[in-house]
């Protein structure tokens, strides 16, 4: 692990600044946003981008300053932002952009789009990009963040050329006379809306938004405002790939104008990431049309069988509780929430080697994350 730690770190600073200004496509220079120079996003819906009347500001999480401004989209009773999000959603019919009946070459079209953008992301200096930019709104080391990059773009490898069609593989059955047969399809919804949360801010709503894609849908996408930007940056990648721009409808902003939307356009399904709390109220206001991700308390147990504390089994579970429990601040799929061990694993030095480890980490290299109060989240 250390040694990989170094190359990936050797490898960012190989192609740091040196491709930023290659990148036609990008809007958003990790290393150029600053309170002198905040960076801006912006709302995508119709197939337009377009600014937004009111702007929240947020804080620089490594220094407070103020280095992003993120569309405060509908606030201050500006509902007339909302309309063309509403719209937008409503004018898609049930049977999505395309089925296995209807625009079926669509399915080799978001093929050959995914094929660019994998082709795009192999290239180190995107890789790197993306990395910095999530970095710089939801602080993790770049091991972290260039391995969630890494994901992202090993999901998509998945689905280059044909792949899309091959998902709505359906089914026949010969009937019980001539003539008759049953025939089954997978459908696509049609509208639908995509909620993802601060911590992965590539990775969860990159395999969501393609998954709904790649099946018919149009989502219409929310990310947490305090990271937005990254899923923006996607977007005009995908764009600058083929991607339709009326394929997708990006909103930034507050919970509340997402929910708003979702209220009046009632999306026949929704995919959410988060809270346990929003996620019952979802449930509720849309009648059980959601398909949930919630938060939990995970437990990890080790039981009696410790090994001999100079082995490497025993030096694996030192890192993985530690991975676990503080690296990406706990923030990650495999967070370790609570941890419990048997009595040997104590007399063997479990605690004593884990907070050995856990000290190492610091905030020059994020291997531990900025801490703020709540004041800080918004100026």
């Amino acid at each position: 692990m250390f040694h990989v730690t170094r190359a990936l770190v050797r490898r960012s600073r190989d192609v740091s600044a040196r491709n930023y200004a290659a990148l036609a496509w990008s809007k958003f220079d990790p290393s150029g946003m600053s309170g002198t120079s905040p960076a801006v996003c912006t709302n995508l819906v119709g197939g337009e981008w377009k600014d937004s009347a009111s702007y929240l500001t947020l804080p620089d999480p490594m220094n407070g300053e103020p280095f992003l401004r993120c569309p405060d989209t509908g606030a201050g009773g500006a509902t007339g932002e909302l309309d063309p999000f509403v719209a937008s959603l409503m004018s898609v019919p049930k049977s999505g952009l395309h089925n296995p009946i209807k625009n079926p070459e669509r399915y080799v079209e978001l093929g050959e789009v995914t094929t660019r953008v994998v082709h795009e992301m192999r290239d180190d200096a995107v890789m790197d990009h993306f990395a910095k930019l999530i970095q710089r709104v939801a602080p993790k080391s770049y091991v972290q963040a260039r391995g969630e990059v890494n994901v992202t773009r090993i999901f998509l490898e998945n689905f280059c050329g044909d792949q899309p069609r091959w998902l709505a593989r359906g089914f026949t059955n010969p009937g019980d006379h001539p003539g008759q047969q049953s025939t089954g399809y997978r459908w696509p919804y049609g509208p639908v809306a995509l909620i993802a949360p601060f911590n992965f801010p590539l990775e969860i709503p990159v395999l969501q938004l393609m998954g709904a894609l790649y099946m018919g849908n149009k989502p219409l996408v929310h990310v947490d405002h305090r990271v937005s930007l990254v899923v923006e940056e996607f977007v005009r990648l995908l764009h600058e790939c083929g991607l339709r721009k009326t394929d997708l409808d990006l909103l930034h902003g507050r919970g509340g104008a997402m929910g708003e939307i979702m209220h009046r356009a009632q999306p026949r399904s929704t995919l959410f990431t988060g809270s346990r709390r929003v996620a019952e109220r979802l449930a509720r206001e849309h009648n059980g049309k959601v398909f949930l991700e919630d938060a939990g308390f995970d437990w990890k147990i080790l039981g009696p069988d410790a090994p001999d504390a100079s082995s490497e089994d025993f030096g694996h579970v030192v890192w993985q509780c530690d991975q676990d429990a503080y690296a990406a601040t706990g923030q990650k799929c495999s967070a370790q929430s609570i941890l419990f061990i048997h009595e040997n694993w104590s007399a063997k030095g479990l605690e004593e080697a884990l907070r050995a480890r856990a000290e190492k980490r610091n905030l020059a290299d994020l291997t531990v994350a900025p801490v703020g109060d709540v004041d800080d989240l918004m100026i």
